[in-house]
């Protein structure tokens, strides 16, 4: 058997990509002693020689080739140094320094790197520089430099002038002069970017309007505050608009006839663009008793969107649609979009489609993939599928429920039994809907009712999506897999600690598996801790990207996946189809042959970028809108839950809205409270009170900044007993020889001057208090 040595040289000089499956190859270890591999592995990793990433083993520090860095600074010969974006210090040490090499070619109109740039970077080892220095080259800038400020311009009624209302948490009370002449043509409420200057020794700064952004008094408006912060593409270039116009229907050319399949769409009542249709029936196979066939059709983009062009670039620039509660953001133009790709009931459509058969339990036997003509047969909303077939059909549905319906649901059952049986991520999460009036302010925050309907779909796209990678995977072709790896080790500990708060226990040791956590959910299903827990475990997961290595889908609990079934609205679908195309030989609109896998692991680096800067921008929106709702609510008081913990105060997450908001540490009353990390709370340092993670409190509504998206809350609840009270309590309790009448009295003044004092200290703080908010790391 090798050594420990052996097996870490082994990984730190191999060049490409090292998994257990190198690394057994390489020293010839097979059979039972694969399990002294792992072990040996294990004990690696856990003595810091080295680090796994996505199921690659390197050498502890060492950076993939590809990855997305922020430029710090220069070095004394005025190069840029750079440090990877998702570097964690505390888990991986000091970050690695890269300096970037000038661009061998730069593109006329292509910005120069800059300090504070954000960009995506090929790396590899400095060499003589030493292991934590590399040289990189930019791929691409995906964040230029921040030198103007986002905010929206007020006129001062009463004193004259104007000033910036900052979009920034963090900038919250921190007032910017616009002075007399700089505010261009910006109007009272309008979005405007500004340069800010610094102010005098002892006055506030002031700032310049450069551009006049939109104004927020228009309806549906709250959204251009994250699309400019987040630098969102949301104007189509002319060329693009003109080669969508240009397109023309698909014809049965070249395809397989599906007309006659009655395939139908399901999807939420206000959907737009319909992208996927199904359709189901039993197997006539003798050999399958109880079986089913399914078939899945995707609109056909890559008929319409070819590799290189301007449609191409642009939706690869967008990366995918961007949805937030008053407007969308597409990928691709409407013309598209919402017309010959749309799935439209009665007309022809283009659609890639995969035919599946399963047994009665639900287990894929085989699939094949079809590029065919289809017309769907109806087009359903998810309450009207499952009202249809709960016995309540409408006029459309009514003649559906036998031949299509009700397959459909025989299917999914079967489907279900599978999912069952390999137990995946059961997170409950309720999605809470923001339901807007003609406005585009909030009306009322809305719960869906979670359906069969909803299930029926996202089990027939697992499925789809599932094919489509093992059918890729026998190919030769670069593309990108839907990956998701395993919960980090220091998550993994800081998810022990919060459940040993609340009484709970981690099982160690073993191989990591979704059904571990199932476990962890079914033990507080009942209790008040369910969504607080559901929460805690979401936020103990990785993120899931695109890649070109396949390290499975850790929630899902599949070991190969990848996205098919979104080409209108993600780009990394789109690739998919175009892999499928060309490696089935299909048909126009394949992946190009010169595609090389270091340009896809680019791709997948910059659709993934884009997918987190979506969720930013939409999280953000949200938050706006709740906030521009709960300032009509400012005194109001409110049930929630402790969700974050800070030396800085406490994040209270509202029960019915999901609204977020800060208690500054400050305002908890006349005591000091000090951050106790191992307990995830503020701790009062004279009366042991306990403000822990995950406590149910009441708090009042003190102030709401909607143009910030910011909340802060006072805090109505007394803590929990600390250590220092609950000996207190019990030594009391040794020593008493009789009982007293007075002593509940006395007990309960106490607790009331204890109130008084907290709510006095809240309104003394309030104004001294930094109004700087912090914001809680999601």
């Amino acid at each position: 058997m090798p050594t420990k040595e052996a097996i870490a040289a082994f990984i730190a000089e191999s060049p490409g990509k090292v998994g257990k499956r190198e690394i057994a190859r390489a020293f010839g270890i097979g059979g039972g002693e694969r399990i002294w591999l792992k072990r040996m592995l294990r004990e690696l990793e856990d003595e810091g020689v080295i680090d796994r990433r996505r199921k690659v083993l390197h050498k502890a520090g060492r950076l993939p080739p590809v990855v997305l860095a922020d430029i710090t600074g220069r070095d004394a010969d005025g190069e840029l140094v750079a440090e990877p974006a998702e570097w964690s210090t505390e888990e991986d040490g000091k970050a690695p320094r890269i300096i970037i090499a000038p661009s061998r070619r730069q593109r006329a109109g292509e910005p120069a790197p800059g300090v504070g740039d954000r960009a995506l970077v090929r790396v590899e080892p400095a060499g003589e520089e030493g292991p934590q220095v590399y040289t990189g080259r930019i791929i691409k800038l995906i964040a230029k430099m921040k030198a103007q400020v986002l905010g929206v311009y007020r006129v001062n009624r009463e004193r004259g002038g104007s000033y910036l209302v900052s979009v920034d948490k963090k900038s919250l009370g921190r007032e910017i002069i616009i002075p007399a002449g700089a505010e261009g043509e910006a109007e009272d409420g309008d979005l405007v970017s500004v340069s800010v200057a610094r102010g005098t020794r002892l006055g506030p700064p002031q700032a310049k309007v450069r551009e006049r952004l939109g104004s927020l008094k228009s309806e549906r408006a709250i959204s251009l505050v994250a699309i400019h912060a987040h630098g969102i593409p949301h104007v189509f270039p002319p060329a693009v608009l003109r080669e969508a116009e240009a397109a023309k229907p698909a014809t049965l050319a070249g395809r397989e006839d599906w007309r006659a399949l009655p395939l139908v769409t399901i999807d939420p009542a206000d959907a737009k663009d319909h992208d996927d249709a199904v359709h189901a029936e039993p197997d006539e196979d003798p050999d399958n008793p109880g079986g089913h066939v399914l078939h899945v059709a995707i609109a056909d983009v890559a008929a319409y969107v070819t590799p290189g062009s301007a449609l191409d670039r642009e939706a690869l620039e967008r990366g995918n649609s961007v949805y937030f509660p008053d407007r969308v953001v597409p990928m691709l133009p409407e013309r598209i979009s919402n017309d010959l790709c749309s799935l439209r009931p009665g007309e022809d459509r283009p659609a890639l489609a995969v035919r599946i058969v399963i047994d009665a339990s639900g287990r894929k036997k085989r699939h094949s993939f079809h590029r065919v003509l289809m017309r769907s047969a109806a087009k359903l909303a998810y309450p009207q599928a499952q009202k249809a077939i709960d016995g309540r059909p409408d006029e459309v549905t009514d003649t559906l429920v036998e031949p299509v319906l009700r397959p459909l649901w025989a299917a999914y059952h079967a489907l279900a039994r599978a999912r069952d049986a390999r137990e995946p991520l059961a997170l409950d999460l309720p999605e809470r809907k923001l339901i807007l009036k003609e406005d585009g302010t909030v009306d009322h925050v809305l719960i869906p009712e979670r359906l069969d309907a909803h299930r029926l779909i996202e089990e027939f796209m697992i499925l789809a999506n599932v094919c489509a990678a093992e059918t890729l995977e026998k190919s030769d072709l670069a593309f990108t897999y839907r990956v998701h790896d395993e919960p980090s080790l220091e998550k993994m500990r800081v998810l022990g600690e919060v459940l040993a708060s609340i009484g709970l226990k981690l099982p160690k040791g073993g191989v990591l598996h979704p059904s571990l956590f199932n476990r962890i959910l079914a033990s507080v299903d009942k209790t008040p801790h369910r969504a607080f827990i559901n929460e805690i475990v979401l936020r103990s997961q990785a993120q899931a990207e695109y890649s070109t290595d396949n390290y499975g889908h850790f929630g899902l609990a599949l070991r190969r996946y990848a996205h098919f079934t979104s080409p209108i609205r993600r780009y990394a679908d789109l690739i998919v189809h175009r892999s499928l195309i060309r490696h089935l030989k299909l048909g126009d609109g394949g992946l190009p042959a010169s595609t090389t896998r270091e340009e896809m692991a680019e791709v997948a680096a910059r659709i993934s970028a884009a997918e987190r800067r979506a969720m930013a921008a939409e999280r953000e929106t949200i938050d706006r809108l709740i906030a521009h709702y709960m300032a009509d609510h400012v005194g109001a008081t409110f049930e929630g839950q402790i969700a974050g913990v800070t030396g800085a105060g406490l994040f209270v997450k509202l029960d019915h809205t999901g609204a977020d908001g800060f208690i500054p540490a400050a305002t908890l009353g006349a005591d000091y409270f000090r951050f106790d990390e191992r307990q995830h709370a503020l701790v009062g340092s004279r009366s042991g009170e306990v403000f822990r993670l995950g406590d149910r409190v009441t708090v009042r509504l003190v102030e709401a900044a909607p143009v910030a998206g910011a909340l802060r809350f006072e805090m109505l609840s007394d803590g929990k007993a600390g250590a220092r009270q609950s000996a207190q309590l019990r030594a009391r309790s040794r020593n008493a020889k009789s009982f007293r009448p007075g002593k509940s009295a006395k007990a309960a003044e106490r607790a009331a001057a204890r109130k008084a004092a907290r709510q006095k200290g809240a309104r003394n703080n309030r104004a001294k208090q930094d109004t700087t908010w912090p914001r809680r790391d999601d």
